[in-house]
């Protein structure tokens, strides 16, 4: 289980920062904008005091249609889309040019050219996963299932067992075999025992779609259909052992230390020396994050029945690989992803679909041509001076803590000061020179990237971490912070407007950007972060009593959030976003801080007919602006650690006596808050 805090899951976009420079991010040619507060977005009907997010956006939320395409949408989304545009102008550039072979332009073009093959992909259909189909058929026993589920492997065609590769979060200095939980398709375990309209609804459609892949295979719909219902039978019982999203937030309770040969006690009828021979894993230590399901896998592979287990196997073959398959498959895939967990109407144009591939797959090969084009040489300077003043208004903040003591603030403020910044792209690129793509065969230069990929994972076990590595692509539209690096990532996707731009005042580039790059160093010390030191290490730094301190103030934010509502009441998890709500409320409060630090933050000019700090507000208000579908939102308030929107706004303002000032809040308005309920941690 990665501890990998991403500013947002919900969608493919996130926000982040720059800093009131010349612009970067942007291609030279961009035209230069006048405007960066949409007015005409405001509902001014809305008292601020009630209902800041909809004051802030309500005309643009009565007004705007999520397109057909799309789940949800709002400036994520769009800057988002229009970063796909940069990619795709980039893929169609390079693939007229006659490239050299093995050249990073070759490799790239011609992976994009295979994935937009459409008749050679239609006329292969399912053919790409035959072979693997035909050795799951021949498995005799749940022994021959797992010898075959760890060789996959190799192919990117492994299962049963959750694996991969990062470091031991008690030596951050040395990376170590991770096996987690697995074995499910939907979203989390309760998606399999709810019984509400909705989730009956899910599991319904699951069913028929797991019987139509089996049908475009040939086989019979009545078969299909009991093949269907086995494998939900199946992955429930599965669901039995799997942790739920809370409980996968305790790094210490995930964090459980084997020998290769204790971790076989955990399963003794399986053999795991085996299967790590057939996967080319050599180690005598692993980290089990969830030692509950390997112990319910040993039983269930023996006790259920082999011909479900090969079922489930060959769906997960073809669940896997259907976005890459014929358009049947696409469809069926579609029509159950996309529509039914997420209210999307309409597929993506295909080059979108090849586009993320490409980034995926290639991406730091493809991230050298974005930031050529896309990115300025001299914007990751821009942008540390920005990350500088938020971390010293950071600094400022746990120096003037009344709750926490001299010791522990010592310790905070040194973990503080020594956080990686990493801007733009890597120092050191990744090298891809044993990769061989062509541009006739997708699916091979899928599997070709899969191996590599798993090759790569394989060398780092039991060996050195190499902290220059980037967990994500600089053409990605995110951000991160990584606990066991003690990192904040900013790829060259986000630094770009709408989230930054160098002509808008210090008041909506710091409610932006500010919000976010404090919202990332606030997450080195929320309720997972804070339990890392400053060398990434799990290893608890905090005095008793202030780690008391602070549990009891985070419960009385939990508190909150447990009673803001989503669709028809259902109630947002405030154990599960607790990280990301403290996250936010502590990164608006660094920001505004940092943003008071300036000229304008001392100032009153008004602009738009709003004071500095009003602007302020809303500009973190109008970031956080968007609309979801109700199946997204449903999928979301059970999966994803983050707040909706609304409240990722009107949470921490409410907390804010500096946004009471800013909007005149007082007694008898629905956000008012009484000093003595407000969250106050960082």
């Amino acid at each position: 289980m990665k501890l990998i805090k991403y500013l947002l899951l919900a969608l493919p976009a996130v926000i982040v920062a720059g800093c009131k420079q010349p612009k970067t991010g942007v291609s030279a040619d961009a035209p230069k904008r006048t405007v960066f507060f949409d007015k005409s977005g405001m509902d001014t009907t809305v008292k601020p005091g009630d209902n800041f997010f909809l004051y802030a956006n309500g005309k643009w939320i009565k007004d705007t249609k999520i397109p057909p395409s799309e789940n949800s949408w709002g400036l994520g989304n769009i800057l988002y889309n229009d970063n796909q545009k940069h990619l795709h102008s980039i893929l169609e550039d390079v693939s007229v040019d006659d490239n050299p072979a093995g050249s990073l332009e070759q490799k790239v073009a011609d992976f994009y050219k295979s994935g937009m093959d459409t008749a050679t992909i239609e006329k292969l259909g399912y053919e790409p996963v035959k072979p693997l189909l035909n050795n799951i058929d021949t498995v005799k026993d749940y022994k021959g299932l797992l010898q075959l589920a760890a060789a996959g492997f190799k192919n990117g065609d492994g299962f049963l067992l959750g694996f991969y590769v990062s470091p031991d979060d008690k030596i951050s200095t040395k990376n170590v075999a991770h096996f987690d939980q697995t074995g499910l398709t939907l979203p989390e375990k309760g998606y399999y025992f709810k019984t509400d309209s909705a989730s009956l609804k899910i599991r319904a459609e699951y069913v028929k779609y797991i019987a139509k892949l089996f049908t475009l295979t040939g086989v019979d719909a009545k078969l299909a259909a009991s093949k269907a219902d086995g494998i939900l039978k199946l992955e429930t019982e599965i669901a039995k052992s799997h942790l739920s999203p809370e409980q996968l937030r305790d790094p210490q309770k995930n964090y459980n230390k084997f020998t290769a040969a204790d971790f076989q006690k955990q399963m003794p009828d399986l053999d795991l020396a085996g299967a790590f021979r057939l996967m080319g894993l050599k180690t005598d230590t692993v980290l089990v994050g969830q030692p509950g399901y390997y112990k319910a896998l040993d039983s269930l592979l023996k006790n259920q029945p082999i011909v479900v287990w090969k079922d489930k196997a060959a769906f997960g073959v073809l669940d896997g690989a259907a976005t890459s398959l014929s358009k049947s498959f696409i469809k069926a895939h579609f029509d159950f992803y996309g529509t039914i967990l997420n209210g999307q109407k309409k597929q993506k144009e295909r080059w979108k679909t090849i586009v993320d591939k490409v980034d995926g797959g290639l991406g730091e090969l493809l991230g050298q041509l974005y930031v050529k084009k896309y990115f300025a040489p001299e914007a990751k300077q821009r942008m540390l001076a920005l990350v500088n003043n938020l971390q010293n208004a950071y600094r400022e903040r746990i120096e003037k803590l009344d709750w926490m003591s001299p010791e522990t603030k010592k310790q905070a403020i040194a973990k503080l000061d020594i956080i990686t910044k990493k801007i733009g792209y890597p120092d050191k690129w990744k090298n891809y020179d044993d990769v061989t793509i062509n541009k006739d065969g997708y699916y091979s230069n899928l599997q070709n990237i899969a191996q590599h990929d798993y090759k790569q994972e394989l060398k780092k076990v039991n060996k050195p971490v190499d902290r220059s590595e980037w967990g994500m692509t600089p053409p990605t539209v995110n951000a991160y912070y990584n606990p066991t690096f003690n990192e904040i990532v900013f790829p060259a996707g986000i630094l770009q407007y709408p989230f930054f731009d160098n002509d808008a005042d210090d008041a909506i580039n710091y409610g932006a950007i500010g919000l976010v790059i404090g919202h990332e160093m606030t997450h080195g010390f929320d309720d997972q972060g804070r339990q890392y030191d400053k060398d990434g290490n799990l290893k608890d730094w905090w005095t008793k009593e202030d780690a008391k301190k602070f549990k009891t103030r985070v419960k009385v934010m939990i508190d909150q959030y447990n009673q803001f509502t989503v669709l028809n009441n259902i109630h947002v998890n405030g154990n599960l976003t607790q990280g990301e709500n403290l996250a936010d409320i502590g990164g608006l409060a660094i920001a505004y801080q940092a943003f008071k630090n300036t000229a304008q933050g001392k100032s009153d000019t008004k602009i738009d007919g709003f004071t500095p700090d009003q602007r302020f507000f809303l500009s973190c208000a109008q970031v956080w602006r968007s609309k979801r579908s109700e199946q997204l939102d449903r999928m979301l308030i059970n999966v994803d650690p983050h707040s909706p929107e609304m409240y990722r706004v009107n949470g921490p303002v409410s907390n804010m006596p500096e946004f009471y000032k800013a909007f005149g809040i007082k007694p008898g308005d629905k956000m008012y808050r009484e000093e003595k309920d407000r969250v106050k941690v960082w």
